[in-house]
């Protein structure tokens, strides 16, 4: 009976083994998967955009905010701060320390309660990426599983890198190359033993001991780890004493950091059909943008809008504008703002909104003419005309009847007058005189579209966005050569190997010495004309305002020597701005106000326009003026030609 009795405890004691060696095999061959995707970690990572100068722009991601670094550029101290404070016999064990979990199971029995954990770093990784929290026999024995099946298949360093990219050190920064930028504003390798410990003090619980909220309790407990360094004799008196009593400035950032908002979503517009995972890659991208203008062209677009509510009191509710900076000779956007508040509105006006360009166009009607053998002083009629507006859907005759903004007319004046002084009349005269097909066809070839094939389209009726203005201007302000806008120089990706530059592109659309003519009578406009208001002292400029029927839309688009800036302003309902808010009124003492202050940043920018070969003076009805081989002094009297 007795031997029976023995045999049946043996035979439970079998099946009770090959339970636990069935389960423990489950187990192992479950953790497959959890290892594979350590060995092969891929966390998603913030991309970075930088300015032209390269400084941090703005900091880009999903979910988690991440910025990896590679074993080989985390400095040592890190790591001597880690293993301190962590696992100091990291380098000795092979994924658990069976010391360590004897020594911390006596003392949680003595203390009655938990008291010392017994985690190497090695486990600590595995628990925080893949394995829940939760204190149960079989997630410790998987994580042991995973923990020695690690070990054997990474090195260290491998293991040491992942930890210190996974780590969670509050305030939203995952990795501790994040958090030394967020909380410290430096990278790893520049900040002091006492910074570092800061951080190492973190994951034990990122809440209490976040600096940025609980600055005492993160220096106490930084104080603690210092202890355990000197101690260790790892560091030594001198450099401890000096560490305990540091007390570095600790930055309470935004997690993005985004100081260009407008920028930001143009590049991301832009960037995100080739690149679709551009917010969790972990992308450096190089911006064409100067904070320091951008900073500059925000400051003065509010100014715009603050003195447009104060002097002339509209509605702040649905007032807004835009401004818009490039390069002219590269395209390069020095800066984009693309409405007063991000915050309030984060509709980008530049890129988004099509608004009716007004007398803006004007420019490219008249370089048409010159480009036809039209020069400034040919005599064009001021006078009143009214067209037949055929209708499809009523029987009854419609008429047209233009006016220019000053109710008045001029009779005969020269081409140049009629377009410093902006004359409606005389614009749509040219415009019959040369052929509105001719007209229309000019503008397609400049690069405008979707415009309405009528007499009106001379007068700026179609709408048109910012960002496509500037470009068109660049016909003038880059002699002749439209330029692309570009925003983004180049983006990288270590990890992928990527490194593209992102070209310059250009068309040259006509002579350089025709463009003089233009930039040349645009000058006028600024120095006696309706672009008054945009007149600076120290440097030479030119433009043209655009102002739409009842004022809804205001615009300066005006131009330096070697940049080309454009401001709008308008109700986002599309109302009626109020009497007399023309573009010159409303938009150009904004350009004024920007490039007085951008020229103290950039004292370097160039101030007076160059004369091309090819332009000439002659001298009609005693005054000077210009004139090409393809736009000759015209058939009149008192003609001098001077060469």
């Amino acid at each position: 009976m007795f031997k029976k009795f023995l045999w049946f405890i043996f035979f439970i004691i079998v099946i009770i083994g090959i339970s636990i060696g069935v389960f423990i095999l489950s187990l192992y061959n479950s953790t497959k998967f959890d290892s594979d995707k350590i060995l092969y970690y891929n966390p998603p990572l913030t991309t970075q955009f930088f300015d032209r100068n390269g400084k941090l722009v703005a900091n880009i991601f999903e979910k988690e905010n991440r910025i990896y670094v590679n074993f080989n550029k985390i400095p040592g101290k890190v790591i001597e701060t880690l293993i301190a404070t962590e696992d100091t016999s990291f380098f000795e064990h092979r994924g658990f320390n069976i010391e360590a979990i004897f020594r911390a199971l006596i003392k949680d029995i003595k203390a009655g309660k938990k008291v010392e954990g017994a985690s190497t770093i090695t486990q600590q990784m595995v628990k925080m990426l893949y394995l829940s929290r939760e204190k149960k026999i079989e997630r410790k024995v998987k994580e042991l599983f995973i923990s020695m099946k690690i070990e054997q298949l990474l090195d260290k360093t491998k293991i040491l890198e992942i930890y210190l990219n996974q780590i969670y050190l509050g305030h939203g920064y995952y990795g501790i190359q994040t958090a030394s930028y967020g909380y410290f504003h430096k990278p790893l390798n520049k900040l002091s033993r006492k910074e570092i410990a800061m951080l190492i003090a973190l994951p034990k619980a990122p809440s209490f001991y976040d600096p940025t909220r609980h600055y005492n309790q993160n220096i106490a407990r930084a104080n603690i780890i210092l202890k355990r360094l000197y101690t260790l004799g790892w560091i030594g008196k001198d450099e401890y004493d000096k560490a305990v009593l540091e007390k570095p400035k600790v930055y309470n950032s935004t997690l993005t950091r985004n100081k260009a908002p407008y920028i930001i979503d143009m590049a991301l517009k832009e960037l995100q059909v080739e690149y679709p995972d551009i917010k969790t890659a972990g992308y450096k991208i190089n911006l064409s943008i100067d904070l320091d203008t951008q900073k500059i062209a925000q400051e003065a677009l509010k100014w715009g809008y603050d003195r447009l509510r104060e002097k002339y009191k509209l509605d702040d509710k649905t007032l807004n504008g835009d401004i818009i900076t490039l390069d002219s000779s590269t395209g390069d956007i020095l800066s984009a703002v693309g409405g007063v508040d991000y915050v309030q509105s984060n509709f980008n006006r530049i890129i988004q909104s099509k608004r009716a360009l007004g007398s803006a166009v004007k420019p490219f009607v008249y370089q048409i003419a010159l480009n036809l053998g039209y020069n400034p002083s040919s005599q064009i009629p001021d006078i009143a005309r009214t067209y037949k507006i055929e209708s499809d859907k009523s029987n009854e005759d419609k008429f047209w009847k233009p006016k220019n903004y000053e109710k008045d007319t001029l009779g005969f004046i020269t081409l140049r007058q009629a377009l410093v002084h902006s004359r409606n009349l005389a614009t749509i005269n040219l415009t019959s005189f040369i052929g509105l097909d001719v007209v229309i066809k000019g503008l397609y070839k400049f690069g405008f579209n979707k415009m309405p094939e009528n007499m009106s389209i001379v007068l700026g009726s179609f709408g048109i966005t910012p960002l496509k203005v500037a470009e068109e201007y660049t016909i003038f302000s880059n002699y002749g050569v439209k330029i692309k806008p570009r925003l983004i120089l180049s983006i990288h990706n270590e990890k992928q190997g990527l490194n593209v530059k992102f070209p310059i592109q250009k068309e040259q659309m006509i002579p350089d010495y025709q463009a003089y003519l233009m930039i040349n009578i645009l000058q006028d406009v600024v120095k006696k004309g309706t672009g008054r208001n945009a007149r600076i002292k120290s440097i030479q400029t030119a433009g043209k305002t655009g102002t739409t029927n009842q004022s809804r839309d205001a615009w300066w688009c005006g131009f330096t020597p070697d940049t080309t800036t454009i401001v709008w302003y308008g109700n986002d309902n599309n109302t009626p701005l109020g009497k007399k808010m023309t573009g010159g009124r409303v938009s150009a003492p904004v350009f004024k106000y920007f490039y007085q202050k951008f020229l103290e940043i950039h004292p370097e920018r160039k101030r007076s326009f160059d004369i091309p070969k090819g332009v000439k003076y002659y001298y009609i009805d005693g005054h000077k003026e210009l004139f090409t081989k393809i736009s000759p002094p015209p058939k009149r009297k008192m003609v001098v030609p001077i060469f």
